[in-house]
């Protein structure tokens, strides 16, 4: 006996077997129970997730001889039902509008229309991807659904309704069908295992419906072919080789690297990953998914994974959006790469250049990173800042004049600019630097803190405390800088407006000065 594939084998034969579309089965049960049947239907939804599946189905409730009138459950044992299931029902027709786009192919079957059904109550007409009909046709089509027999159903299948003309659409019932839910399909997945008694693990089973992207038959193709793979065994090991996908130590791995700034693991581990041949596409969304799932857990914190709360804690929440921007950007033009491991290279390249703590230099920091330093704590009083110098000795930074002068003279990144830049300096006492922030300040994230830390031990050869005290701000290198390039813009406005020669010049030609083009000579 031949073999039959799952996805036959276990296609839905009544609106009960039907995984994940409540609310189509709902909406046709209700009408066939009221006897309120619609003349003409459009399925629309993606591949696989039941359009054919359940126009079968009704076409069954509907020609069910189990009573004298259309029922919401067929029997399944009458002679309409076993030839609708079987495709021999001559009251049920079945077109491929994709090889029947022609307008005469619709004129000769609108003709079979005016003919009552031969055995059943209604003859159903299923045209799959109407769609791909032609203007034509669909005008030739427009007058039969207006005023179609009382004994005709139309029930359109496609995964494109947006290109069905609106004067179609507008006289038919349009039911969209949903891709199925990961875990749904993942449970439909394990019942049909268990009914074939063969063994499983839950993991097997949710990569094969996470790739699946909620499409029932794409499931159970990709399930007979894991099984194919493993000898009518369905074994995790054989699924991510199938898949492409790899195993999510080796992703934590990758993440952690970029998180760190360290671009000698992030490449180590993605030389690991290159010798089990993973699709490279699927492993950028898993990063995607993980970075969307450490973001939830930042916000939420009711994640049960142990590296996911370990990840959201360790990384800064800006930083992490970023990364989820770069990945995203990069899989938006991956199709249109011409080599997909340089896509996923220059996509972790990009995530470690943005990187504060990923230093080129061979002076960076591998320094553990350590607790966060909250600013927003209560105990601290607030005093104001000194505005004399308040350690006049041979200290790099004695003073909030010395501090300005280091923070435009050093490297940062622009993350550690933008929150050291609103701080001013209060002392340098016993190897302990205290810097003065706002009440508001924000929390400064452990790697920013730790690439501060690197630089002042650059600076000092030797490791430097950095305390933070809530105070008054005054005199910030932010501040001061803002201050002083608003002073030179103003200046060098002034010298071009009383500029002799533009004024003459402006005055002939009825001229006017564009004041956001001026800048001042550095």
């Amino acid at each position: 006996m031949s073999y039959e594939v799952l996805a036959r084998k276990y296609r839905p034969t009544n609106f009960e077997e039907v995984v994940g579309q409540e609310h189509i089965i709902k909406a046709l049960t209700n009408g066939i129970e009221q006897q309120r049947i619609h003349q003409a239907f459009i399925f629309s939804g993606t591949r696989g997730v039941g359009k054919t599946t359940l126009a079968r189905i009704l076409a069954k409730c509907l020609n069910c001889e189990k009573k004298d009138i259309p029922v919401p459950i067929p029997c399944d044992k009458c002679s309409n039902c076993e030839e609708i299931k079987s495709g021999r029902n001559i009251d049920f027709l079945e077109i491929d509008a994709a090889s029947n786009t022609q307008v005469d192919k619709i004129r000769d079957l609108i003709e079979t229309v005016e003919y009552k059904p031969a055995k059943g109550r209604y003859k159903v007409y299923l045209i799959d991807e109407v769609h791909m009909l032609s203007t034509q046709s669909f005008n030739a089509l427009l007058k039969t659904l207006e005023e179609p027999p009382p004994h005709v159903i139309f029930i359109f299948a496609t995964t494109n309704p947006e290109k069905i003309p609106k004067t179609v659409q507008s006289r038919c019932l349009q039911l969209n069908l949903k891709t199925v839910n990961e875990k749904l399909l993942s449970k439909h997945i394990q019942k049909i295992l268990k009914k074939e008694k063969i063994n499983f693990d839950d993991e097997s089973t949710y990569m094969i419906s996470s790739s699946a992207k909620g499409s029932v038959r794409d499931a159970l193709t990709f399930l007979d072919q894991s099984l194919a793979h493993g000898k009518g065994e369905l074994k995790k090991d054989d699924v991510k080789k199938l898949l492409g996908t790899i195993d999510s130590s080796l992703l934590i791995d990758l993440i952690d690297g970029v998180v760190d700034g360290d671009g000698k693991k992030v490449f180590n581990t993605l030389h690991e990953i290159e010798q089990l041949s993973p699709e490279y596409d699927s492993i950028l969304k898993d990063i995607i998914a993980m970075l969307h799932q450490i973001s939830l857990e930042q916000v939420l914190q009711n994640s049960d994974i142990d590296h996911i709360k370990e990840m959201a804690a360790k990384v800064d929440n800006e930083f992490c959006q970023l990364l989820y921007e770069i990945a995203m950007n990069a899989y938006s033009k991956f199709n249109v790469h011409p080599n997909p491991k340089e896509a996923l290279e220059i996509c972790l390249l990009r995530m470690l250049t943005f990187n504060p703590l990923h230093k080129l230099s061979e002076n960076s920091s591998n320094e553990p990173i350590k607790e966060k330093k909250n600013l927003k704590t209560d105990n601290l009083k607030e005093k104001k800042p000194d505005k004399t110098k308040l350690h006049s000795s041979d200290k790099p930074i004695a003073s909030n004049e010395d501090w300005i002068n280091f923070f435009n003279t050093k490297k940062m990144s622009p993350f550690a600019r933008n929150y050291f830049g609103n701080m001013s300096f209060k002392d340098f006492d016993n190897g302990a630097m205290t810097l003065l922030v706002n009440s508001e300040s924000s929390e400064i994230p452990e790697n920013i803190l730790s690439e501060f830390k690197a630089i002042l031990k650059e600076l000092f050869s030797k490791e430097v405390e950095v305390n933070f005290e809530v105070g008054t701000v005054i005199d910030s290198p932010l501040a001061v800088n803002d201050a002083e390039n608003t002073k030179k813009y103003n200046e060098a406005k002034s010298r071009i407006k009383d500029d002799k020669d533009i004024k003459n010049f402006m005055k002939k030609f009825n001229g006017k000065i564009k004041e956001d083009t001026i800048k001042p000579i550095k």
